[in-house]
């Protein structure tokens, strides 16, 4: 009996919830925190409106009467109702009128908005969400305009960037004095307001930031023509004078070194993705990684194809998995990646997810000087980690890995769920040399992979030694070996996740290590898969 497979998998592309420290649990949270605050704005509005409402009758009301009364106020008085109740008004009705006004309806908008602050996302958030945007970018190979406009690959959705917001998001580059992404963000600003949107920002401040960007990526010509705009706009601006005039001394010089007399006029071409080239950072993996999450530099040839199938896998005749065998299908040939189809239910995905949302906590990991773990604040993700005594279902789960796998899950870590969201590539190595030693497990022999989630775009697992990039599809999980048979580390196997473009990103892993595996994978002298 065969079933139908397919050897590569589709590219499937999607986002996470973002970039700030938030799991998703708390996220989603956070949206009916706004829903309510909203409903408690519009009740505010409401009794405020009432409250206008009594005011203004009041006001209608003493007006008649005062037209009647300045009239002729003799005449007025002479009657001695009229005397009494002008009496009557003055010492209880306006009375009544002061504490109408000095009623403050805003006070249960206030108070629902005190106890909910505590769990707003503060400036570092904020911070961290626009890094990831850039992030975003930067991986993607996506124009400002892409994000302002929401269009994204494959995705249609109405959330759009104000001119206010990306000039928020320039304002954070250029305060990181990232000066690449700084450019790039106020120039989609300055284009939006040019094209007559709606903005509270103005138009000198925008091209203060953005005549300063240029300058700072070496590009003069273009800086002096932004600055001589900002002069013409605000010719008192306390910085642009001082600016233009060093621009300007600065080209000077730079033409005479190269012994030419005429400036050559700024480029009227607008600013885009590609016109200056992004500083180069630490990580010389960087492009191999990025171009893998786009599914760019992806090694598997047609010739290696061939050499990839799919089959039943019973687990070397393990007893729970003879009537029902696990679909398996090749992902890589070498080392040998494979993907399992239905590893995991839709009931037992919602179960686990139950179970970790209330303790997620910051990820972390291992510092390369010190080898301690640390929390990274590059990588915003959230982790928990689940034992097999809390549910049934984690105990089921981690006994269907032990029969797949054929290993023992005894001495493994417990299984750990995260939602992940990398603001900065993160290479992680599964083989650690010195990581486990006081555990007395050996080192991590082997991981297993479920995807507890599809995505929309992005979200890959890559692979920047042999080129591979694995997708999530939910309820499938993928087995790999990180040691080789001789016990040496295989470092082929370092991996990081892409960045999630557009959806969510859950996952569940189980790091199974070396000791009670040496009669289930005998160990052998050389370095082979």
């Amino acid at each position: 009996m065969a079933f139908p497979c397919m050897l590569m998998t589709l590219f499937i592309f999607s986002m996470a919830p973002f970039f700030s420290h938030f799991p998703l649990g708390q996220m989603t949270d956070l949206i009916y925190t706004e829903k309510e605050l909203v409903q408690s704005l519009k009740e505010y509005i409401q009794a405020e409106e009432s409250k206008l409402a009594a005011v203004k009758s009041w006001a209608n009301k003493l007006d008649v009467l005062t037209l009647a009364s300045t009239a002729d106020p003799e005449v007025y008085l002479a009657h001695p109702v009229n005397a009494y109740k002008l009496m009557k008004r003055l010492n209880t009705e306006w009375s009544e009128l002061e504490s109408l006004v000095l009623q403050d309806p805003s006070d249960g908008f206030i108070s629902n908005m005190t106890v909910h602050r505590q769990y707003f996302p503060d400036e570092e958030d904020e911070k961290g969400a626009a890094k990831a945007l850039m992030r975003l970018q930067d991986t993607y190979k996506l124009d400002s305009e892409s994000f302002s406009k929401g269009k994204l690959p494959g995705v249609h959705h109405n959330a759009i960037l104000t001119v206010d917001d990306c000039y928020d998001m320039g304002k954070t580059a250029y305060n990181e004095a990232d000066y690449y992404h700084a450019v790039l963000w106020m120039q989609q600003a300055l284009r939006q307001m040019d094209a007559g949107e709606e903005h509270v920002v103005s138009k000198a401040d925008v091209l203060d930031y953005l005549s300063y960007s240029v300058y700072q990526m070496g590009d003069l010509p273009r800086a002096i023509e932004l600055t001589r705009r900002l002069v013409a706009i605000d010719s008192s601006h306390q910085r642009a004078g001082g600016n233009l005039r060093y621009f300007e001394k600065l080209l000077s010089k730079q033409l005479k070194e190269l012994n030419q007399e005429v400036q050559e006029p700024a480029t009227e071409e607008p600013i885009q993705l590609g016109t200056y080239k992004r500083p180069k950072d630490y990580l010389p993996e960087r492009e191999i990684y990025e171009g893998l999450c786009r599914g760019e530099g992806v090694k598997m040839t047609s010739a290696r194809r061939s050499r990839l199938y799919c089959r039943y896998h019973d687990g070397n005749r393990n007893p729970r998995l003879l009537l029902q065998p696990m679909k398996e299908e090749d992902e890589w040939d070498s080392p040998h990646i494979v993907r399992y189809l239905n590893a995991l239910s839709d009931s037992e995905i919602e179960k686990i997810k139950e179970l970790a949302k209330p303790r997620l906590a910051r990820a972390t990991v291992r510092d390369p000087k010190t080898g301690v773990l640390t929390t990274a604040n590059y990588r915003v993700s959230k982790s928990a980690w689940l034992e097999g005594e809390e549910d049934p279902v984690i105990e089921r789960v981690n006994q269907r890995i032990e029969d797949i796998t054929g290993l023992t899950t005894q001495t493994a870590e417990l299984l750990q769920v995260h939602t992940t969201y990398h603001i900065r590539l993160y290479m992680h190595s599964t083989y650690e040399p010195d990581a486990f030693k006081t555990l007395g497990t050996g080192n991590r022999v082997a991981t297993f992979l479920n995807y507890m989630s599809d995505v929309e775009a992005g979200g890959a697992t890559v692979f920047p030694d042999f080129g591979a990039a694995i997708y999530p599809k939910k309820g499938t999980a993928v087995f790999w070996y990180n040691l080789f048979r001789s016990g040496e580390g295989d470092y082929r196997t370092r991996h990081a996740a892409c960045p999630v473009l557009v959806g969510c990103k859950w996952v569940s892993n189980k790091w199974i290590h070396e000791r009670g595996q040496e009669f289930r994978r005998p160990c052998g002298l050389t370095e082979v898969d």
